[in-house]
């Protein structure tokens, strides 16, 4: 991962993509919160530096993501807003129509990072469909286009296919599923891992490794949990309504986890999905 400075007034470091664009480390996810859910945490987020806000057009969310983001007076240069193709929308054509729909909501000119939300390789349309992202880009819609939920082989196909490498794959990822395997696979590529799920769904919370080591550092669990995904060298989006737990997990520069608590957590890897396995879902 090459850390290329700060973005935001909560001094979150960004890392560089493989297109020259860069990306911030952590950011604000937006799954699973309604309207006015979203729009709160949202501006909550970005009133305490962050920078990176994470919806999809799944989510049903984006106008209220866009409603956030106008009212912050933010200058759309400092901000980086991603979002996703819905697997019903998949096709080459049919990427790049979403895409415009996602804008319009979301009431921007462009998205900084555009993902294909999942492979649903059933339908074997997710090559054509990056290939509409592709077109996105070159349309200037999109700064960055990348996708969600591949695995190395998903992965690997896209490339081999269409030439052009993702900036992005963002998969499930926590302390229960550390997706070592795939992110060396990512990393061969040049392609930024970014961890979803990261606090894995408040299950860890009360793991007697997890409240050990947040005690030695005076942190809560969550903190502990975003700082091992951070120093493994992923981007992160956590989601959460909360402004009080949204200020609290963006702080987790100004310590680093010694070697043996980076293995300890990294030793509680059993597998565990909390969402949908990419192998065979064909929703969102």
């Amino acid at each position: 991962m090459t850390l290329t400075g700060e973005s935001g007034a909560a001094s979150i470091p960004s890392i560089a993509l493989n297109d020259e664009n860069t990306m911030p480390v952590l950011g604000l996810g937006t799954a699973e919160l309604s309207e006015d859910e979203t729009e709160r945490a949202v501006s909550a987020a970005l009133e305490v530096g962050c920078r990176l806000i994470d919806t999809a057009a799944a989510y049903g969310n984006e106008a209220a993501v866009g409603r956030a983001i106008a009212a912050s007076g933010i200058p759309r240069a400092e901000l980086f807003v991603t979002t996703k193709l819905a697997t019903a929308e998949q096709g080459f054509q049919s990427s790049q129509d979403a895409c415009l729909r996602s804008l319009e909501r979301l009431g921007l000119d462009y998205v900084d990072l555009y993902l294909i939300h999942w492979p649903a390789a059933s339908l074997g349309k997710y090559v054509d469909s990056f290939g509409g992202l592709i077109q996105s880009r070159g349309n200037e819609h999109a700064r960055s286009i990348g996708v969600s939920n591949f695995t190395a082989e998903h992965l690997s196909m896209v490339i081999d296919l269409t030439f052009v490498t993702p900036a992005v794959n963002q998969i499930e990822l926590h302390p229960l599923l550390n997706q070592q395997e795939l992110r060396g696979s990512n990393a061969e590529h040049e392609v930024v891992t970014q961890s979803y799920t990261p606090l894995a769904l408040g299950k860890l919370n009360d793991n007697p490794t997890v409240t050990s080591i947040a005690a030695e550092y005076g942190k809560t669990p969550s903190q502990v949990l975003l700082r091992w995904n951070v120093q493994l060298g992923n981007s992160v989006v956590f989601r959460s309504a909360k402004p009080e737990h949204i200020a609290s997990n963006l702080d987790v520069f100004g310590f680093e986890l010694a070697t043996e608590h980076m293995d300890a957590l990294n030793g509680l890897d059993d597998g565990t999905r909390f969402r949908p396995d990419p192998d065979t879902y064909a929703g969102a």
